[in-house]
């Protein structure tokens, strides 16, 4: 075991170089936020009707929604980053980069926000409908009116841990070649051969971009703790 106090923290961390270099990694984080939200939004989308879809008393609808939530939840977004960026080209289609990015994440997150949704549906008093049927509403109606926007203020903290593990996921979009954070990172090491200050300097940045998220998060659950409680 060696001594703390003979590890010499400049072979690890060269904090000159690391601060000559964060405006280059930072050029990357507008793209970092953009494929977050991009795929966000698909995901929100997306998620709604499986939710629906998961919910539903009809069989054709809620098997393939449960198989399709069970396969997106249990496979690597990696494979699928791959799959559209240089297995679509198989059969000549062709993304670029950042739309497969948002693609892989979006199709992946939506798994994730279906059954976040699928609580907060479940949430609601079944005497809800009932009573939304008895003063004449329909399904769709009663829906989008009465269930979906009290359904949002139980899902809203959830989701928000969606798009926060989303954040931290976009690095690996820097495999495909988008120029996030984390690939602005990767040329950089690539450069100077200090592959440790880089990505030491990469976490550096995405740690408060996360407290930041996890800060009004927080502001959202009390917000909304008044109509949950």
């Amino acid at each position: 075991m060696i001594p703390f106090e003979l590890v010499d923290i400049g072979k690890f961390f060269d904090a000159e170089l690391a601060w000559e270099n964060l405006p280059f990694i930072l050029e990357g984080l507008p793209m970092t936020i953009a494929v977050a939200f991009a795929g966000m939004a698909m995901g929100l989308i997306l998620g709604f009707f499986l939710a629906i879809g998961r919910s539903s008393r009809f069989f054709l609808l809620r098997l393939p929604a449960r198989f399709y939530i069970s396969f997106m939840r249990g496979t690597p977004i990696l494979v699928f980053l791959f799959i559209l960026y240089q297995g679509l080209p198989v059969v000549q289609i062709r993304l670029d980069a950042f739309t497969c990015a948002v693609l892989a994440f979006g199709l992946n997150s939506a798994a994730y926000i279906a059954e976040v949704n699928r609580g907060a549906l479940n949430s609601i008093a079944y005497g809800q409908w009932e009573s939304s049927y008895a003063l004449g509403l329909n399904y769709w109606q009663t829906l989008t009116r009465v269930i979906v926007p009290q359904a949002a203020r139980v899902a809203m903290p959830p989701l928000t841990n969606v798009f926060l593990d989303l954040v931290k996921a976009t690095s690996l979009a820097a495999v495909i070649t988008v120029p996030e954070m984390f690939q602005k990172a990767q040329i950089v090491a690539g450069r100077t051969f200090d592959s440790m200050t880089m990505y030491i300097t990469v976490a550096l940045v995405y740690w408060p971009l996360c407290i930041i998220i996890s800060y009004f998060q927080e502001r959202l659950e009390k917000r909304f703790s008044r109509y949950i409680n």
